[in-house]
């Protein structure tokens, strides 16, 4: 065959993988999903008890009616595979089946892990070599969503010789999954998680990403949740309805930060456009973490039918602005203030033609339920350290 027309077959063949994989992601993952993760608070220690104790909570705590749907299994449930190949869950689920059968009586979503490599970052049973097997035994589980981490797959990529048939390799593996999911027939979330490599956010969607980690883990601290989140600044478009940016589960009520410093967490994903995925005992949760993690109108913001992520308008030290057109014509506003916590609350402003907006605005604070009226020029606060003003500015 002649090299001319076999490169057009495999250009054609990609861009026909491509528009599938995009046309399917659009049925799933209309705006980012929200849910629940067991890693960040439980790690290993998770098992069939904890997660029907977390699925009760989320419909007690009034989580499930602010619009978190999943509850994802992280890494450790699996056990061995049979003479067939097919995994089977470890002790610590006796029937996954069941399991999903639980969630879904609460009007949940169950998601499980794995890894496009043999073994998985907890060193339990990869993937690799089973992608059709295990895709098809997640479909009889009735699994809803799949978080697929890179892990042990870096050792078959380090085989590659060159880095380019590295990330082929890599992408390849996603793909893989992604066909093997799309041939169970069953509507399931592929969710790549491999850290941001190989700048992940240009590629994800074409081999079936509905969204995408663009970060490192993420830790219970201020600085590394800082340091992920405003590192996303340039990457909105790349992101939207049926793809997004992940820069990793949410942290809130985990201990490690203040409640001011939560409040800034939750705001910045939601400007971000994020995925909403809590990591915290919800059975144990303060009515204060509640109240951040279920605040309707944060929601609104992260879940907005436009699904635009936001950026940054203007950043000035340590003081940063952020903004997220919304589908009404309004946007979310986010002063940032990242100065460090012993120094005194700082007085920011935004103004209004900053953000597109000429004349008189309707500016309305979020997080203290505020509507502050009708405003012409810039708005002025006080933001404390490590906090956030959180606002919704509206053409008049």
């Amino acid at each position: 065959m002649p090299r001319i027309v076999k490169n057009a077959i495999l250009t054609c063949s990609w861009l026909l993988l491509a528009f599938s994989a995009g046309a399917q992601s659009k049925t799933l993952a209309a705006t980012p999903p929200m849910g629940w993760n067991s890693w960040n608070h439980y790690a290993e220690k998770v098992n069939d008890a904890t997660i029907r104790a977390q699925a009760d909570a989320m419909v007690a705590s009034g989580m499930r009616d602010a619009g978190y749907v999943y509850v994802n299994i992280d890494d450790t449930w699996e056990g061995t595979r049979d003479e067939k190949g097919v995994i089977h869950s470890n002790e610590k689920f006796p029937n996954m089946k069941a399991l999903a059968d639980y969630v879904h009586s609460k009007g949940l979503k169950l998601g499980i892990y794995s890894s496009p490599g043999a073994k998985t970052c907890a060193g339990f049973a990869g993937s690799l070599g089973h992608e059709e097997q295990d895709a098809q035994t997640y479909s009889e589980w009735d699994v809803d969503y799949l978080k697929y981490d890179l892990c042990s797959f870096g050792d078959e990529m380090a085989k590659a010789g060159s880095e380019e048939k590295a990330h082929q390799l890599m992408m390849d593996a996603y793909t893989k999954m992604h066909k093997a999911l799309q041939k169970t027939g069953r509507p399931i979330v592929l969710s790549l998680c491999q850290y941001g490599v190989d700048s992940v956010w240009r590629w994800g969607e074409s081999v079936g990403g509905n969204l995408w980690r663009t970060t490192g883990d993420i830790g219970d601290n201020y600085a590394r949740m800082a340091g992920i989140g405003f590192s996303q600044a340039g990457l909105a478009k790349y992101a939207g309805p049926g793809h997004w940016n992940d820069p990793d589960m949410l942290e809130v009520g985990n201990g490690g930060m203040s409640l001011t410093e939560y409040r800034t967490h939750m705001s910045l994903w939601a400007i971000l456009a994020a995925p909403l995925l809590a990591g915290n005992d919800l059975s144990k949760m303060t009515p204060e973490t509640a109240q951040i993690l279920t605040n309707r109108k944060v929601i609104a913001i992260d879940q907005d039918p436009a699904g635009i992520q936001g950026d940054r308008v203007r950043s000035e030290g340590p003081f940063e602005i952020w903004a997220k057109p919304l589908a009404d014509g309004s946007k979310a506003v986010a002063l940032f203030n990242r100065e460090d916590t012993w120094m005194k609350s700082a007085m920011m402003e935004v103004n209004f033609r900053d953000l597109g907006f000429d004349g008189s605005v309707k500016v309305f604070d979020v997080w203290e339920n505020k509507d502050l009226g009708v405003l012409e020029g810039m708005y002025k606060t006080e933001v404390p350290p490590h906090g956030v003003a959180l606002l919704v500015v509206s053409a008049k």
